[in-house]
C-alpha cells in the first residue's frame, strides 16, 4: 500500500498515491510524504529512484535486520529505524524495520507491515507537522514509537512487582523460568534502545543537512525523542537489574532454606555417630567381654546411649543448631 499526502504553504493539504508526486514535482514549496506499507522491493525501488535516492542507501533499507543507523547522503539523510508492530506487558513485542528518506521538501517512509505510530500520525497530526518540514514528522514518529514502548514497559513494571511478591511467597521453577524469559527479552529490548539511543546523540552531536539543529522546533524535537530513549534504555537496565536481584535471591532463599535442612540432618546424625559406636563395640562376637555377664549391663548402656543423645541435643539446641 502506498499512502501520499501533500502540502502546502497556503494550507492545501492532498491525500492520495504516487499520482502525487507528478503534482509535488510541479510545486517547488510543497512538501510531500510517501509511506510504503508492504510493497515489493521492486516497487520500493522505483519510488526512491523518482527522488533520487542514493542506490547504497536503498541497499541499506532493503537488508533484513539492518542495524538502527543514520546516514547522510547529498539530497536526502537515511534513518533505518527498529518501530513495533505489537507490544504487550509481558514483553511480547514483534519489531519491524522502519526506514525513512528524509529530503528538504520529501519523507519516504517504508516499513513490511503497519507501524503503530505511523498510522497515529496519518490519522491525526502528521498533516500538519508535514506542512512545517518533513524531519519533523520522522521524529514525531520515533517519538510516537518510543512512547508505545514506555507504556508497555510501565504495564511490565507492573506484572514485575506482582511476580516478586509471588516469587517472595512461594517461589518455584516455574517463575524462575518466567523471570529467566524476561530477562533475555530485556536485554534484546536493550540492544534496540541503545542502537536508538546511538542515533539521537548523533542528532543531537551533529549538525545533518536535513534535520538542521540549527532551529529550535527541529532541535527541541530532537531532545524530546533522546529524552525518551534515554529512559527507554534507563528502564530496560533498571528492569533487567530487578529480575537479575529476583534470580539471586530465589537462589539465596534456596540455599538457606538447603543449610537448614543439612544443618539437621548433620545435628541428627551427629547424635547418633555416638550412639552406633556403642552399638558397634558391644554387637562385637568376642567371648570375654566383661560387660555382657553383668547383671545390668544391658540397662547400663541404654542409660548411656540415652544420656549422651540428650546431652548432644541440649548442646545443640543452647547454640542454636536445632
Amino acid at each position: 500500500m502506498i499512502r501520499c499526502i501533500l502540502t502546502t504553504p497556503e494550507g492545501d493539504v492532498r491525500e492520495g498515491d504516487v499520482r502525487l508526486i507528478d503534482d509535488w514535482k510541479t510545486m517547488p514549496t510543497a512538501h510531500l510524504w510517501v509511506d510504503m506499507k508492504g510493497e515489493s522491493e521492486a516497487q520500493e525501488r522505483d519510488v526512491l529512484e523518482r527522488f533520487d535516492c542514493h542506490p547504497l542507501a536503498i541497499q541499506d533499507a532493503h537488508k533484513e535486520r539492518h542495524p538502527p543507523k543514520i546516514e547522510e547522503f547529498e539530497n536526502h539523510t537515511l534513518i533505518i529505524y527498529r518501530g513495533i508492530s505489537s507490544f504487550d506487558a509481558q514483553l511480547n513485542f514483534v519489531p519491524q524495520q522502519v526506514c525513512f528518506f528524509i529530503g528538504e521538501r520529501f519523507l519516504i517512509t517504508l516499513h513490511p507491515g503497519e507501524a503503530l505510530s505511523i498510522e497515529r500520525l496519518l490519522n491525526e497530526q502528521g498533516k500538519a507537522l508535514l506542512a512545517l518540514s518533513p524531519e519533523h514528522v520522522a521524529l514525531k514518529v520515533m517519538y510516537t514509537s518510543a512512547g508505545f514502548y514506555i507504556d508497555s514497559l510501565l504495564e511490565f513494571e507492573m506484572e514485575l512487582s506482582d511476580l516478586e511478591d509471588e516469587l517472595l511467597e512461594n517461589g518455584n521453577d516455574v517463575l524462575m523460568r518466567k523471570i529467566t524469559t524476561y530477562r533475555s527479552r530485556l536485554v534484546k529490548m536493550r540492544r534496540i534502545f541503545s542502537y536508538h539511543k546511538g542515533i539521537t546523540q548523533e542528532l543531537t552531536a551533529y549538525d545533518y543537512a536535513h534535520l538542521p539543529r540549527g532551529e529550535s522546533e527541529t532541535l527541541h524535537a530532537i531532545t524530546d525523542v533522546e529524552e525518551r530513549f534515554e529512559r527507554l534504555y534507563t528502564l530496560t537496565q533498571m528492569y533487567y537489574d530487578i529480575c537479575g536481584d529476583l534470580v539471586d535471591g530465589y537462589i539465596s532463599i534456596s540455599s538457606h532454606q538447603l543449610n537448614i535442612t543439612m544443618r539437621v540432618l548433620t545435628v541428627i546424625t551427629a547424635i547418633f555417630v555416638p550412639l552406633t559406636f556403642i552399638a558397634g563395640i558391644y554387637g562385637m562376637n568376642f567371648e570375654y567381654m566383661p560387660e555382657l555377664s553383668y547383671q545390668y549391663g544391658y540397662f547400663f548402656v541404654w542409660g548411656a546411649m540415652l544420656g549422651i543423645g540428650g546431652i548432644l541435643i541440649w548442646l545443640f539446641k543452647r547454640k542454636d543448631w536445632f
